[in-house]
């Protein structure tokens, strides 16, 4: 089934290539929404100020095929939520993050999501709101970076192959409640998940686990690691080389203990899983994620079919 979504992300040109590349994506279409009665949805008009409208991407896509939740999470990694009312190198009110839903069950889906966000980034800025108005922004917008593949672009590259490359879709996996985390986890699971615990290095269960099979988020079931890209390290933790799929681990920044460090953590259910560190000598990508075996769950080989991760077989067999 077709539904849509309106997402503001600074400069459309880029937000627009990038939903376009998302499976189960139909079409993104770029525009200017939520201005004010009156005001002239046209590019000069809103440059100038205003007219309080917002560089728009209109998405429209195969529910079937892939959930709201992915395309919200997709949008939140290229943004950054802290920033009013501009994005990057972009300033003005046109920039403006933004999501706009046009029914009370798609609401319910981006507050979901916007709660989790929320969590992750402070201050929040991004505008949640009902939908006012849409207008298509003039032609030459439309499909700008594929006519002008050098054009400018405050997305990073990259992020274009990973939205092409989703394999798990996040919708599957909702974030139980609070009260159900603590009735669900052990103290130590929920220690290390839900207030960004530590476990002893060495001693915990999964640091030199080599059985073949998936690694999940124990408070989701979201898929995270598969033992292929497990490998031996001196740590004291489990290592792996990269996740299942880019998407599901959200890399943060952590100041914490007077270090500098990247926090990784679980896409749809945001729980703490451990930390990312590059150049690591035992890795074969360079890049180790350094994981609590807490924050996991294994799922045998043998069981993947039966528990819903039969189409990852090949990345472990």
């Amino acid at each position: 089934m077709a539904k849509t979504i309106y997402l503001a992300g600074g400069c459309f040109w880029g937000l627009e290539k990038l939903m376009q590349s998302v499976p189960g994506v139909i079409d993104a279409v770029s525009g200017y929404a939520n201005g004010r009665e009156g005001a002239e949805p046209r590019y000069k008009a809103v440059c100038a100020g205003g007219t309080g409208f917002r560089e728009t991407v209109r998405v429209t896509y195969d529910s079937a095929k892939v959930s709201l939740e992915t395309i919200l999470f997709q949008f939140f990694s290229v943004i950054d939520p802290t920033q009013k009312n501009r994005q990057a190198h972009d300033i003005g009110e046109q920039y403006q993050t933004g999501v706009y839903y046009t029914d009370d069950k798609t609401k319910k889906t981006v507050e979901a999501v916007a709660a989790i966000e929320r969590e992750r980034h402070t201050p929040f800025y991004v505008e949640i709101k009902p939908l006012t108005n849409f207008f298509k922004a003039e032609e030459y917008h439309q499909d700008y970076l594929d006519k002008n593949p050098s054009g400018y672009c405050h997305i990073p590259p990259d992020a274009f192959r990973k939205a092409a490359n989703i394999t798990v879709d996040a919708g599957k996996y909702p974030r139980p409640s609070g009260e159900d985390l603590k009735i669900k986890l052990t103290a130590e699971q929920y220690r290390i998940t839900q207030e960004a615990g530590t476990e002893a290095p060495f001693t915990n269960p999964l640091w030199q686990h080599r059985e073949k099979g998936i690694y999940v988020d124990v408070t989701t079931g979201e898929p995270l690691f598969v033992s292929a890209d497990k490998f031996k390290s001196g740590c004291g933790w489990p290592a792996f080389s990269k996740p299942v799929d880019p998407a599901v681990v959200a890399e943060l920044f952590d100041g914490s203990h007077g270090m500098r460090r990247t926090e990784a953590r679980s896409r749809a259910g945001n729980a703490h899983l451990g930390h990312v560190f590059q150049n690591d000598p035992e890795s074969p990508t360079g890049t180790r994620y350094c994981i609590n075996s807490a924050a996991l769950r294994f799922v045998p080989l043998a069981d993947m079919d039966k528990e819903g991760y039969g189409k990852f077989r090949a990345l472990v067999e």
